[in-house]
């Protein structure tokens, strides 16, 4: 059996990350994270991402550059975490984007990660993603 892949949605406001509240259900429910989902057969990447953050959020992305990977396990199988920098049309402030799978969103710090009731499989990406950002910003 193939290894099942989830991918997380990255996006960027300056020096702030897209992160996402959950429903309170659910074995990760109640928890924070960078949005995503599963791989569904047959899609790709991009195809992957550009469906769950319109199911997700009601907004149609485009998908950047692969930011960061990790393995991690989930109910005893071994799943592959791709993450890739999105652009989402707006910043969801003014103009709310349409939850379906959260009860909020916010931009948050990357500092402040480590301190919020993250999932864990975003959390072993964290660092990378850290890094990610820390390169393409000016000092």
């Amino acid at each position: 059996m193939s290894t099942k892949v989830s991918i997380a949605c990255i996006a960027f406001n300056e020096r702030k990350v897209l992160i996402a509240h959950r429903n309170p259900t659910g074995q990760m429910g109640n928890r924070w994270e960078f949005p995503g989902g599963k791989v569904e057969e047959g899609e790709n990447f991009e195809e992957a991402i550009i469906r769950e953050f319109e199911e997700e959020f009601g907004v149609k992305v485009k998908v950047g550059n692969p930011v960061a990977e990790a393995q991690f396990n989930h109910k005893g199988e071994t799943r592959d975490l791709k993450a890739f920098e999105i652009f989402v049309p707006h910043d969801g402030m003014t103009e709310k984007y349409v939850l379906t799978e959260h009860t909020e969103y916010r931009w948050a710090e990357l500092a402040e990660i480590p301190q919020l009731n993250f999932v864990d499989s975003d959390l072993l990406i964290y660092p990378q993603v850290a890094k990610y950002l820390a390169d393409k910003l000016p000092d």
